[in-house]
């Protein structure tokens, strides 16, 4: 993969705004760009110590998306469950200390959505790749729901599907371009979501895949 994350200009038509998804969701648009020269060296970092792998689910299918994670929990998943552990389960080591520049981007995306003083402890990297997807879910292991999820989006785009508090209800159709960040939280941090089957295509940062950066407070 080249890593090469954050040379490309922003995709057409995503500007740097903020979209509004429900009274505690929002998409802000672009705001990981300006973070761009800092996160890339520190993404590498990680990903050295961490590399990519496709983790089982507890019902023994292969994970189409590559995962790694970084910050004092990190998620496992395997025939017993999901989890989150402060040990890499590949190298038996303490996953990599998350990146002070990651921080300050999920803190200053946490804040724009109006979450003051969101102090993550996991921070979840996902890879996709044409035809990779992530079903529909809440985001329910963490201890703290009190705290937002934040999304960041790098290279290819993808459509993110939002729903409601149950799982058969309506759902928005998203798309995410190279430097959107999305924000959920509040009355909303229990909404059901998921990623559709990625598109093939080419990002001149990522090639093609994209990458998502999630940040949560799981102990």
């Amino acid at each position: 993969m080249n890593l090469n994350l954050f040379d490309a200009e922003p995709a057409p038509a995503t500007g740097n705004s903020r979209e509004q998804l429900g009274a505690g969701a929002f998409v802000l648009r672009g705001f990981a760009l300006p973070y761009a020269d800092a996160l890339l060296p520190a993404l590498k970092a990680v990903l050295r110590q961490a590399p990519f792998r496709h983790m089982v689910t507890p019902g023994g299918f292969r994970m189409s998306v590559g995962l790694s994670s970084c910050g004092a929990l990190g998620w496992t998943s395997d025939r017993r469950g999901y989890r989150y552990t402060p040990i890499d389960p590949d190298s038996g080591l303490q996953w990599p200390a998350m990146p002070e520049i990651f921080m300050r981007l999920a803190q200053a995306a946490a804040a724009e959505a109006g979450f003051a003083d969101f102090v993550p402890d996991a921070c979840l990297i996902n890879r996709y790749e044409a035809g990779s997807r992530l079903s529909l879910h809440q985001d329910r292991n963490e201890r703290d729901l009190t705290a937002p999820v934040v999304s960041v989006s790098l290279g290819i785009p993808a459509m993110f599907q939002f729903g409601g508090n149950e799982r058969g209800g309506p759902k928005r159709r998203v798309p995410l371009f190279h430097g959107d960040v999305v924000v959920w939280g509040g009355e909303d941090r229990l909404r059901y979501h998921a990623v559709l089957p990625l598109k093939p295509g080419h990002h001149p940062a990522t090639g093609e895949v994209r990458i998502n950066i999630t940040f949560r407070k799981a102990g």
